[in-house]
């Protein structure tokens, strides 16, 4: 039963499990969808329990038009999280953080999209989706790492046609939990600050729909 206790709220890994969990982001690949090639992407469904992650079978990801404006009705087939991250202690932290906050059980699936925005040419969009929900009970973003960016703050909306109520750059460690119900969401662009390297920005989005 969904019983939701909260418009969103901030939390926080620690540093140890940013440091574990950072590198994996440079072995992210492209994908053949339309953000496939500023997006890097590795997808998994999982469930925390007994002290570790485990990985479900393999699944598709796909939402529906009326939630998602930019790729609705798209089948798309991501590769898998890698055995490394999975079992990891820190994403076991980020995993339990999001169960015990939202209190799920052991036999939840919990979604999680492992994501690297790099920058394109100049503006790039972190949420291509605009302002939008993503049609779950619960979502967390886990920022992960950023580097050589400017922008990028998450933005929070109790309304899709009205201003933010909630805007931050987010640091490494910090994860923001959202009520998929309650309110909307959506991300500034980013655009590198030194023009000559590439930027990007590293993180993880969880969502569980209550069984």
């Amino acid at each position: 039963m969904y019983h939701p206790d909260y418009l969103m709220q901030l939390c926080h890994i620690s540093d140890h499990a940013v440091r574990e969990l950072e590198p994996s982001f440079a072995a992210l690949p492209t994908t053949p969808y339309a953000d496939g090639q500023y997006r890097l992407r590795r997808y998994s469904v999982v469930r925390c329990q007994d002290g570790d992650v485990h990985q479900m079978q393999h699944h598709t990801f796909m939402q529906s038009q009326d939630i998602n404006h930019h790729q609705g009705g798209v089948v798309r087939n991501f590769e898998e999280l890698t055995s490394d991250v999975i079992h990891s202690q820190g994403l076991f932290e980020l995993c339990q953080l999001f169960k015990d906050n939202n209190e799920l059980d052991d036999e939840q699936d919990i979604e999680i999209h492992q994501m690297r925005v790099i920058t394109l040419d100049d503006i790039t969009p972190v949420s291509p989706e605009g302002i939008h929900q993503d049609g779950f009970d619960h979502i967390a973003i886990a920022a992960i790492h950023r580097e050589n960016v400017q922008g990028g703050e998450i933005l929070v909306y109790k309304d899709k046609t009205e201003r933010p109520f909630f805007s931050l750059a987010m640091n490494d460690g910090d994860v923001a939990l959202l009520d998929d119900h309650a309110v909307w969401h959506n991300a500034n662009p980013i655009r590198p600050l030194n023009p000559r390297h590439q930027g990007h920005v590293d993180l993880f989005v969880l969502t569980a729909r209550e069984h």
